[in-house]
């Protein structure tokens, strides 16, 4: 059995450290045009990563017994050799993408990744503001899994990726050298990401390259401040509500549906949709939480 170091596992102190720093580091050269840090929000943050750790470990179960089922079954082999690990880091940066993508415009999918946008601050520890139920990302991968990519490569490179996108949660780094703002992910870029406002919303959605968002019509430049959070932020700090709110607010209107049409649209339309007037059942306002999707493609 392949084993590769946990790189997150072994970054905590690194990130914590840094944390630490970015937050000093406003104390000292406050700007007005930066929202900085909240006690209740860094804290909020903070817990949605630690119960993500221990969470983490109960979907890997699964994923792991799915992929090592499909690896079996496909008889290709790609060997971890110095010129392939480019190559596959590249393959799943480009999967990640469609990945990050679908979790922004399928509204099941983002019920679990609505909890890294729901801070409406942007900094270091919301880099930490992870999903408790991250198990709707494994099957962007099995492509990856049926060329013949060891599953435990799969994973490793996965962490590499989530490594690199820690220190792009920041607003204290304002651009990058030109070159590097146009192949890969930078701060800049991720702030739009994160923002609320029409002309920013599902956009960039690279992990560490841009690239991506160039190629497939989804890239935004920062231009204007952006606004962090949703379109209807959760009102609570509460981990428990943050992690769950937006499938308390699907399972409110699969209730209201009146057709099983207007359920399978609640699942797996974009955030936000809903049928036309009058075609909810009386038992209550339907209440999307979350982002309206103006996903291009």
């Amino acid at each position: 059995m392949k084993e590769f170091p946990d790189v997150i596992a072994w970054s905590i102190p690194a990130f914590v450290l840094l944390i630490v720093l970015e937050r000093v580091s406003y104390l000292l050269h406050r700007d007005d045009d930066e929202v900085g840090y909240g006690g209740a929000d860094t804290a909020t943050s903070l817990a949605m990563g630690l119960g993500s750790i221990f969470t983490d470990l109960l979907w890997k179960v699964p994923i792991a017994a799915a992929y090592a089922l499909l690896y079996a079954l496909t008889p290709l082999r790609v060997a971890e050799v110095w010129w392939t690990w480019p190559l596959i880091l590249l393959a799943q940066d480009f999967f990640y993408y469609w990945s990050h993508r679908g979790h922004h415009v399928i509204r099941i999918l983002w019920a679990s990744h609505v909890v890294h946008h729901s801070s409406q601050r942007f900094n270091l520890s919301t880099a930490l503001r992870q999903p408790w139920t991250g198990l709707t990302s494994w099957v962007f991968y099995i492509p990856l899994i049926l060329i013949g990519v060891h599953p435990a490569v799969v994973a490793f490179c996965g962490s590499v990726n989530l490594l690199y996108q820690f220190w792009i949660h920041t607003e204290r780094i304002d651009r990058m050298p030109r070159w590097y703002e146009a192949v890969f992910n930078t701060p800049s870029h991720h702030r739009v990401h994160h923002a609320s406002q029409g002309g920013y919303l599902d956009r960039n959605f690279g992990g560490i390259l841009i690239v991506w968002d160039r190629l497939f019509g989804s890239f935004a430049a920062e231009r204007e401040r952006c606004v962090y959070g949703l379109t209807k932020n959760v009102g609570s700090y509460n981990p428990v509500r943050v992690a769950f709110h937006e499938y308390a607010s699907i399972a409110r209107d699969l209730r209201a549906a009146a057709t099983w049409r207007h359920r399978v649209g609640h699942l797996f339309r974009a955030p936000g949709w809903q049928p036309a007037p009058g075609a909810v059942r009386a038992v209550g306002p339907a209440r999307p939480d979350g982002r309206t999707s103006s996903a291009p493609g």
